[in-house]
């Protein structure tokens, strides 16, 4: 029965994809099979001269249109399909190519319309009497079109897939690092991973559509060539024409020829070059023409001063030097009036703005009062002067937003709500620094310079930029602070290039991250425990005051915060809370009863899904030691254990050693030890090494394989 019933369903599957196949035909998926059978049908078979101009005009229309879109589209990436319909458009005028051939040899004799009027007419207008400038004119246009724009296209499209693909690394790790900032979701993310994908497959297909191209110039200068001797010795051989009219009729039409599918092939040789010479903002090519050649008048006004200059040389062409310089003149005049009227525009508009701010201050001065305290800021951000625009929207600072999406991301990794960031200007700083503070103390200062971009060198990079060197404010990498337009240059150099606001935002995040603990007080536990009270009522009413005190919570809180273990999981925090407090009020024991207790959440934000954890390890006469020393001390009292300032030395020495071949390897690093000094060694690890954890034996998850990767001790 089971054996059936698996044959039916594969059979139902198969009617269902045969179904589905037979409906995307019968939408019109057959169009590409379609052409390709056609172009092989033009290789192959015999042609009547009326469907040659058809497809003649076709393939003209067809190149004018791609053109056409390639000066339109607003980035390289909007026509993703280009390099395939480069093949396709490449492939139709070679068979084109063979199509006319055929006719021409067998015809040619007829006369100049054997293959068709278009081939006949461009010939005519080309030739217009004489054949020897026609084969010149025909000669330049196949100089301009593989010389000059193939060949420049092609080095162009190398050039840009290898910087593409060598920067795809910076793009990434920018992206990342906006993702964990708060400044996009995974969506964004993922969109952006994609659009990178995409942008590097792109410039590696043009990188070889180019030759594509490069090719059929090739290609039509050696079919120019076959045509015009092969029709002479047919004419004279076959036909008993003279070697003057063989000449004659055969030249028209391999020149006609050869220029009917010429020119479609500079027109899409120019459609390529203005593709890969694109840069990728969202403007069509005329607006970034008119942006940034026509932007200032001073340009236009000196060009329009060195033409009527030379027109005023005695033999120069007066009329065309002196008018085009006085058009020019025009335009710089036009474009400083209108740049001059926006500016007293937004003048106005500005001295309107501090009117009103000033009838808005209070006419009378009020009494002191507690309200003209300032409180303690519990999140501060001092800025010098010439950082507010940063956060200013009125001056498209970004920083506002950014600084929400920190606090928004912090409050779902940590489980409770940030507070707000106070920010103010400080004019006692420099003008590019700024400040953070945590209640009302100083925590963190820098320098950003708002009118450039941070290149951080994430380890290794190929080549170094020009700019002011810094260090990262985040995580103290070597860094320099570039020009916006050197942007493309740092990423493709291996750099991940940030803004000032992503750099002050990125720090914020690192600063809060560090010192979450001291940011939960006494009102934030009470706004997790009425979270707990809409999911578990009954827990909520007995934890507090019942089996342990408010202050007890927070300071249980404060301890998981202070080693990065987030407390948004209230519930078994507190279900755990409830099984050790009757039996203990140590916070250091109900702790250790939580992190049992979370102990996948607390794996897996170190390792992830990965099935084994790598670990490092006490030497066991020193974790005998440490055990001895604590069942001495009285357990409970790891606060008084001392280790011997020589074996303290040698242990952190030690530690340091092996965080930094996990660090090399990208693994995280983890000292696994004993549960009762998992706390005292846990505090002296942060010391040495801040970014390593301590887990103790009870914390490790049943789905997980420990893998010790070094044993650390006194040798």
């Amino acid at each position: 029965m089971g054996r059936g019933y698996k044959v039916a369903v594969d059979r139902s599957q198969l009617i269902g994809n045969l179904r589905s196949n037979m409906a995307d035909l019968s939408r019109g998926n057959l169009g590409v099979p379609l052409l390709l059978l056609a172009i092989l049908g033009m290789m192959t078979l015999p042609m009547p001269p009326f469907l040659l101009d058809v497809l003649f005009t076709f393939n003209i229309a067809l190149s004018i249109v791609v053109l056409l879109v390639c000066v339109y589209a607003m980035r390289p990436l909007d026509f993703a399909v280009f390099p395939t319909i480069l093949l396709v458009a490449t492939l139709l005028r070679l068979a084109l190519n063979v199509a006319s051939t055929r006719v021409v040899l067998l015809n040619g004799h007829e006369g100049g319309d054997a293959a068709g009027k278009v081939i006949e007419s461009f010939g005519e207008v080309v030739i217009g009497g004489n054949y020897v400038v026609g084969a010149v004119v025909f000669a330049i246009l196949m100089i301009i079109n593989f010389v000059v724009v193939t060949k420049g296209a092609g080095r162009i499209s190398e050039v840009s897939a290898r910087f593409t693909l060598d920067a795809m690394p910076g793009k990434q790790m920018a992206i990342d690092a906006d993702l964990n900032a708060g400044l996009i979701d995974q969506q964004e993310a993922k969109t952006r991973r994609s659009e990178v994908s995409q942008e590097a497959d792109f410039y590696g297909s043009m990188d070889g559509a180019s030759k594509f191209v490069r090719g059929d110039a090739v290609a039509g200068l050696l079919i120019l060539f076959i045509n015009l001797i092969g029709g002479i010795a047919i004419g004279m051989a076959q036909h008993q024409m003279s070697f003057v009219d063989a000449s004659k009729v055969y030249a028209l039409l391999t020149i006609g020829d050869g220029l009917v599918a010429q020119i479609p092939s500079l027109l899409l040789s120019t459609a390529a070059a203005i593709m890969v010479t694109r840069v990728s903002t969202s403007e069509d090519m005329g607006g970034q023409v008119n942006r940034q050649m026509f932007a200032s008048p001073k340009a236009l006004a000196v060009s329009a001063a060195i033409l009527i200059a030379m027109g005023l040389v005695p033999g120069m062409p007066h009329v065309s030097f002196i008018g085009l310089g006085l058009l020019a003149a025009g335009g710089a005049y036009w474009i400083w009036h209108r740049q001059k009227q926006v500016r007293e525009t937004e003048s106005k508009a500005l001295a309107v703005q501090q009117e009103q701010a000033v009838a808005q201050r209070p006419a009378e001065v009020k009494e002191l009062g507690w309200d003209d305290v300032m409180p303690v800021d519990m999140v501060g951000l001092e800025v010098g002067y010439r950082l507010i625009p940063l956060v200013d929207r009125n001056q498209g600072g970004q920083l506002l937003a950014r600084i929400k999406g920190v606090r928004k991301k912090l409050s779902q990794d940590m489980g409770f709500l940030m507070p707000s960031v106070h920010i103010r200007d400080n004019l006692d700083l420099l003008p590019n620094a700024y400040r953070l503070t945590l209640m009302g103390v100083s925590v963190a200062e820098a320098e950003v310079y708002p009118d450039r971009e941070l290149a951080i060198n994430p380890g290794q990079v190929f080549g170094s930029l020009n700019g002011i060197a810094a260090k990262d404010p985040a995580f103290g990498l070597e860094a320099v602070w570039i020009d916006a337009s050197q942007r493309d240059q740092a990423q493709s150099l291996g750099y991940t290039v940030v803004d000032a606001s992503t750099v002050v935002a990125t720090h914020l995040n690192q600063v809060l991250n560090k010192h979450a603990h001291e940011l939960l007080g006494h009102e934030e536990v009470q706004q997790l425990l009425q979270v707990l009270a809409k999911s578990s009522p009954k827990l909520a009413e007995e934890l507090v005051p019942g089996l342990i005190s408010l202050s007890g919570l927070l300071k249980v809180l404060q301890a998981l915060l202070q080693e990065q273990v987030p407390v948004r999981d209230i519930r078994t925090i507190a279900e755990a809370i409830a099984t050790v407090a009757p039996r203990s009020q140590d916070p250091a024991a109900i702790v250790s009863a939580v992190r049992v207790a979370l102990a996948r959440a607390i794996v897996q934000s170190l390792v992830g899904l990965e099935p084994e954890l790598p670990v490092i390890t006490l030497e066991p006469r020193l974790e005998q030691l440490l055990l001895n020393s604590m069942q001495k001390a009285g357990q409970g009292s790891e606060d008084g254990i001392l280790l011997e300032p020589g074996m303290a030395e040698k242990l952190q020495r030690s530690l340091i050693e092996a965080a930094q071949r996990q660090e090399i390897l990208g693994k995280p690093a983890i000292l696994l030890v004993a549960g009762p000094v998992r706390a005292m060694l846990s505090r002296f690890a942060r010391m040495a090494v801040p970014n390593m954890h301590v887990l103790a034996y009870q914390e490790i998850p049943d789905n997980k394989q420990v893998t010790i990767v070094a044993t650390v001790g006194q040798n």
